[in-house]
This record gives C-alpha cells, structure tokens and sequence, in this order.
C-alpha cells in the first residue's frame, strides 16, 4: 500500500510540475525529407571538434540526416569524405530556438556499438563571460552515451569552475538498458536555481546554483539545442571504433520546449 501511494504521489507530482509551463518551440518531425531549415541549422566540419572525434558533419544531406516515418534520423556512416573515413550530422537550433531556463525533452533511441557516441546537449548561444571560450561560458548535457559502456545514460555540466578539462565536472548518470532498443524521452527542468535530469520523468540528477557567479553558473542567458552522432573522440574512441557496426543511427520521435508564461 505505502508503494501505491507513493507511486500516486510521484505522478502527481510530475503532473503538477509539468503544469507551470506551456509549450513554447517543437518538432514532431510530421514531414519527409531534410530537417525543417525554419528550425534547425548545421554544424559542419572535421576538426575534430576538441575531442579528436573522427567524423566530418555534413550539411543538409540526407544520407546524414533525414525525416522520414515521424521521425528525424541523424545516421554515421563509414565513407571517405573531405579526408575523413566517417560523416555524420550535428543539428543545431541556434538562432532559430533559443532559451534561457525551461524544460527540454527529446524523445529518441540511441545507437549501438564501440565507438559511438550520441548526444543531446546545449551551447550558450551568445558567449558572453571571460574570454568567450568554453568552458567558462557553459554547456549542458542533456544525454550523452558511449558506445563501448552501452546502456549507461549520463548527464553532465561544464562550466570554468567545474569541467572535465580539469577534472572537476558534476554529472551523475543511470542506467537504461534498452536504450538502444527503445525510445526513452530525456529531460532537463532549467531555472534560475537549479538544472535538473530526468529519463522518463525519473528524476536522477540536480546542479544547484551555489551563488559563486557567472563561473560557476553561466546559465543565465539563452542556449541553444544540439543532436549529434560523434564517432571515437577521446571519450568515444576510448576503447576504439568497431568498424563493422556502420551505419548506425540515433531516431528522435520528438523534441518539445516549455516555458513558465511570461518567460
């Protein structure tokens, strides 16, 4: 009985929680084709983007990302191109969805096998603090997954008092076993005190704002969202690439903004 009722209380809960906001920016993905240029943009390149990831991100090209059967699908291939042995895409809402605080969801199944390594996450989109670079000016990882440690889902911050370039990064992580095989909604609730993590509403992971400033707390300012298939990296890679697992494929069912009225 004490477990019923606290199931009760849980949902009831996250429906009141839910309650405060309205949605503000989505994308069902109802369409066929290339993703909505009226919503998402492209980051494009090879050099490894910090990480000595493998991949080059190529730009509106369907082989790399495309909709099809209300889904966006993001698909890493093995292929020489621009003197890279990989592709891939990274999705962007910059200038076209950008928040600051909020609760983000992406409903989407992850890829399978060494070597991958899918994200959801969030860059400032104006980078305003210390000398403009990162990771004084924040990012918020909403999922990241590494390939070779499948099924564990972690969610991270960086920030120039707490980033994995020292060490010092605050995330904590969770296991999803199938989430490679099934669809899992991934959440951040963002407000001026707090970040929070949720896999399916399962809440998992609070960074608190400490009141140290900026460097510690650059989210204060609108982000902007990225979905993305890297391919090794120094995280990826860590215990190399199966080559033989290629193409594979992150699906996303949906992405959907809220926001508290007035904000």
């Amino acid at each position: 009985m004490k477990r019923y009722v606290l199931l009760i209380g849980l949902i009831l809960f996250s429906f009141l929680a839910k309650a405060q906001y309205e949605l503000v920016w989505q994308d069902d993905f109802n369409y066929k084709g290339l993703p909505d240029s009226s919503k998402w943009s492209y980051d494009v390149g090879g050099h490894g983007w910090g990480n000595h990831e493998l991949q080059y991100y190529t730009e509106a090209r369907e082989a790399n990302a495309r909709v099809e059967d209300g889904k966006l699908i993001i698909t890493a291939r093995k292929e020489a191109y621009k003197d890279k042995d990989y592709t891939s895409a990274r999705l962007v809402t910059r200038n076209k969805g950008d928040w600051a605080y909020g609760r983000i969801s992406v409903r989407a199944r992850l890829p399978r096998g060494k070597g991958t390594w899918p994200a959801i996450w969030m860059l400032p989109t104006d980078w305003k603090y210390s000398d403009g670079g990162w990771p004084d000016n924040g990012e918020i990882d909403i999922m990241e997954h590494v390939g070779y440690d499948p099924g564990v889902v972690h969610g991270t911050i960086h920030t120039k008092d707490f980033n994995h370039g020292d060490g010092t990064q605050k995330g904590e992580q969770i296991e999803v076993a199938d989430a490679m095989d099934a669809f899992h909604t991934y959440t951040i609730e963002w407000t001026p005190q707090h970040i929070k993590w949720y896999v399916d509403d399962e809440h998992y992971f609070t960074y608190n704002n400490n009141g140290a400033g900026w460097s510690a707390w650059p989210f204060d300012h609108p982000f902007h969202l990225i979905l993305n298939i890297a391919v090794g990296g120094d995280w990826g890679g860590a215990e190399g690439v199966n080559e033989d697992i290629f193409p594979v494929q992150m699906e996303v069912d949906y992405v959907r903004v809220y926001q508290e009225p007035g904000k």
